[in-house]
């Protein structure tokens, strides 16, 4: 069974920076991605960035290109985002997910409905 567990959230000022990291367990690699997500009340869940298992490919949201990094490191089961130069239009809550199944293979990282698993989320604040 696949388990996620994300920390690192909390209050930033703008310009800010903070890193979140996402626990993975259960899970096996593959043909397929780990996403971040976010969302605020009131909206859908959003794609932020993406990462295919076998390559490290990486995919981004325009809003967040050049300002945040996903990172994975499979010796130990993290997923990683670091964010930079944080705007207060990036205060939500931020999940990360994993398909376990495949159904991102084409590229599908940022269509929520497209992973199974998922981590409780974890908090971004930012404001000044």
């Amino acid at each position: 069974q696949v388990h996620l567990v994300e920390s690192g959230g909390g209050s930033v000022q703008p310009g800010g920076s903070l890193t979140l990291s996402c626990a993975i367990s259960g899970y096996t690699y593959g043909n397929r991605f780990l996403s971040w997500f976010r969302q605020v009340p009131g909206k859908e869940r959003e794609g932020v960035a993406g990462i295919y298992g076998r390559t490290h490919s990486t995919r981004y949201d325009d809003a967040v290109n050049g300002r945040f990094r996903v990172s994975l490191d499979k010796s130990r089961n993290i997923l990683w985002l670091q964010m930079d130069s944080l705007k207060p239009e990036d205060t939500a809550r931020y999940y990360c997910a994993a398909d376990a199944t495949g159904r991102t293979a084409g590229g599908e990282w940022y269509l929520p409905d497209r992973f199974e698993n998922w981590g409780q989320g974890t908090q971004v604040t930012v404001s000044s």
